[in-house]
């Protein structure tokens, strides 16, 4: 687990980009680290962890309904007070937005996926970017995932269903990579 920022910036380096925006993306998430505020999310551009959660046995996918983006996505948000570890802050937002208490890294627990996303401003904060950090997340029990409220719902789908869902490239590319894995 990675403890603080030069963990996490250990973390970043062992991770290889998939493509040159990939790879500026890392880039900025790297310098964000060295900051001190790289969680703090009252700053322009902070750290973000999710995950998108899978069932490797029915080669299923988990997209949750985000109001604020109106959009399909995977799972995922913000570090609580004093949290640093982003498998861990995963880990616990999907548990949160989905009532899955069995979720565990898959295939494996490193990074898979770097990316910074534009979020909207809204009634309660400007707007701001997301240097969001991705894992995989597998569960046995996918018939106990239910929506964290009623404008957050819940759909298990194939990877191709979940491509065609989802209008987000980013969001698309991490789906591809597990329709990779599956084969």
């Amino acid at each position: 687990m990675i403890a603080d920022a030069d963990g996490l910036q250990s973390y970043l380096r062992r991770f290889v980009p998939r493509s040159e925006v990939e790879a500026r993306d890392v880039e900025e998430v790297l310098d964000l680290s060295r900051t001190g505020v790289e969680w703090d999310r009252s700053a322009p551009l902070h750290l973000t962890a999710s995950a998108l959660i899978v069932h490797p046995p029915s080669r299923r996918v988990l997209l949750r309904w985000h109001e604020r983006q109106q959009a399909w996505l995977q799972v995922g948000g913000h570090a609580d007070p004093g949290e640093v570890d982003p498998l861990a802050i995963a880990l616990r937002e999907g548990a949160e937005e989905t009532g899955l208490e069995d979720l565990r890294p898959w295939p494996n627990a490193d990074l898979q996926h770097v990316v910074i996303v534009s979020v909207p401003a809204n009634d309660r904060e400007p707007a701001h970017r997301h240097a969001d950090l991705r894992f995989l997340l597998a569960t046995d029990q996918p018939d106990r995932a239910r929506a964290e409220n009623a404008t957050a719902a819940v759909r298990w789908l194939s990877v191709e269903e979940a491509l065609v869902l989802t209008g987000e490239d980013n969001v698309r590319q991490l789906i591809s990579m597990v329709g990779e894995l599956f084969d």
